[in-house]
């Protein structure tokens, strides 16, 4: 373990100099309790060298290749010696005593695996932003929302969403995860690459029994889309194959009969609203994602199985909302958390 530590930062890197230049600084500002541990996917550009010679303290370790967010961090755990690491992205500002409440929770709390801090707008900062907000949630079709999120409205944060409460998921871009806890879960799944991952191992610790929380009192600024734009075909791909596969492998009772061929079908109302807007690459995007996730159908149904076997508890859906977000948004009218 490294001197002294109980919790490592673990940045994830690929090409992200510009990121680096402009958010470490407060990472290195703001957490003198923590060990920084730069995780780099083979990047091309100068990070690795900028960091090397402006932060010397910090560990840096380099991937062979590009991994993605999902075995980026599944091989770099074994380089983690502390008992808490906190998974951050290299687009995100940190505030003085950021790592105070989610290291408290920890470490008070066995139950709790994870928890994340209350994510703002990096450009509107008194704003929520997308990934995560103030905790994240599911509804029955698995379609992800947060307190103070939903879809794309993010709401104006006047101290709403303060208190510190379960969620189903805490979003990857700022998440303080127990690591005995993660190394219980194998940590993220590998299929995924990027996108929904961190959701699906939430949801996997809630059938564990394991709880995830927000701890609002924390507070960082997030620029999100560092690596792909939100209307990018690959970003639109990930997103619709690794929610299908994650709602198939983790509604583990009977009604996968049912919510997964619902949830098809809505997925094929997005890409005609899609084809609509003349995006037609985001269109063909959701398609490849359905024959994606047909093609590995054995391994999710091996994962599922996995799953059912070892869950005690399917709690998560204690933690949800509406039935159906889609129908909460867009024909109730419903936009923010406190009206569903």
């Amino acid at each position: 373990m490294p001197l002294g530590y109980k919790v490592t930062v673990a940045i994830l890197n690929w090409n992200g100099i510009n990121h680096l230049q402009t958010f470490l600084p407060s990472v290195v500002e703001n957490s003198p309790e923590a060990h920084i541990l730069l995780i780099d996917n083979a990047s091309t550009d100068t990070s690795v060298e900028w960091v090397r010679l402006r932060y010397p303290q910090i560990e840096i370790r380099i991937h062979a290749r590009n991994l993605g967010f999902t075995e980026g961090y599944n091989q770099a755990m074994p380089w983690v010696q502390t008992p808490f690491v906190v998974l951050l992205n290299s687009d995100v500002e940190v505030t003085s005593g950021w790592l105070t409440p989610l290291l408290a929770r920890m470490e008070n709390h066995p139950e709790v695996a994870a928890c994340q801090p209350k994510i703002k707008a990096y450009l509107q900062k008194e704003y929520f932003e997308y990934a995560g907000a103030s905790g994240g949630f599911l509804d029955a079709l698995g379609y992800p929302y947060c307190r103070g999120r939903i879809f794309d409205v993010c709401e104006k944060d006047t101290g709403q969403y303060n208190e510190p409460m379960p969620i189903c998921w805490a979003t990857g871009a700022c998440m303080m995860v127990r690591m005995a806890d993660w190394h219980k879960m194998n940590g993220l799944e590998p299929r995924f690459f990027a996108h929904m991952e961190e959701i699906d191992l939430c949801w996997r610790w809630n059938h564990s029994g394991k709880q995830v929380w927000v701890e609002p009192a924390s507070v960082v600024y997030h620029l999100g889309a560092g690596t792909l734009s939100k209307s990018n075909p690959r970003k639109t791909f990930f997103n619709f194959r690794n929610g299908l596969a994650m709602l198939f492998t983790n509604t583990i009772d009977k009604s996968v009969l049912w919510k997964v061929p619902l949830r098809l079908a809505l997925d094929g109302l997005a890409g005609l609203q899609f084809l609509a807007k003349g995006e037609v690459r985001n269109c063909l995007a959701i398609i490849r994602a359905h024959f994606a996730f047909y093609a590995s159908i054995g391994y999710w149904i091996k994962k599922r199985r996995k799953t059912k076997h070892e869950a005690i508890s399917y709690d998560i859906n204690t933690l949800e909302k509406p039935v159906s977000m889609v129908w909460s948004f867009f024909a109730l009218k419903k936009r923010h958390f406190s009206d569903l």
